[in-house]
């Protein structure tokens, strides 16, 4: 249980105010709690298991400096792309093209990669040599801690017009982009 523990805290307290737990809080500002919580928890699920089971192998075969760079471009042209549609129309058309769970189980997803988060997954899977146990601490850590995120987005939707939210969305993706960046050129 030591290892379930340990993942599970270290995890939750490494997600407290990180890009993805920013972009959960603007995703629940568009969308349901549920659905958002429910692709967080899956993309979640899916990421600390390569995390845990594949850490030390993705290490070798991909820099984290190529992770973070690629993540980084990508968010600065998500939050473009999100200044670019003029309204709430063009917002739902884009995210009908994969649905709204897809869009912020796959955005989740690809925003953990190479995150801090996934490496204390690497470093707590390779010392404690116990898969599963490390797996369901960070998941239920990770999805925990973006639960609260969930929470502060629900508030935030009833207070913020649509234009101000898609800038906020857009800020958040563009600083997300750019954190990614110089995380990439640390290493």
């Amino acid at each position: 249980m030591t290892a379930f523990w340990t993942a599970l805290f270290y995890v939750f307290i490494a997600e407290i105010g990180d890009k993805t737990q920013l972009m959960t809080v603007a995703f629940t500002a568009r969308h349901k709690p549920l659905l958002v919580l429910s692709a967080v928890a899956v993309a979640t699920a899916i990421i600390n298991f390569i995390s845990v089971g594949l850490g030390a192998v993705v290490g070798k075969v991909l820099s984290l400096f190529w992770i973070n760079l690629l993540a980084g471009l990508a968010f600065i042209i998500f939050g473009i792309m999100e200044l670019r549609n003029e309204d709430e129309e063009d917002l739902n058309e884009n995210a009908s093209k994969f649905g709204p769970f897809f869009t912020v189980m796959f955005s989740f997803f690809f925003a953990e990669l190479g995150d801090k988060t996934m490496l204390a997954a690497f470093a707590i899977a390779s010392k404690e040599q116990q898969f599963w146990p490390v797996w369901a601490g960070s998941t239920i850590g990770l999805v925990g801690s973006n639960a609260l995120a969930v929470l502060a987005g629900h508030f935030l939707r009833k207070w913020l017009s649509a234009r101000k939210l898609k800038i906020a969305i857009a800020v958040v993706y563009i600083f997300s982009g750019a954190l990614a960046i110089y995380e990439a050129t640390k290493h």
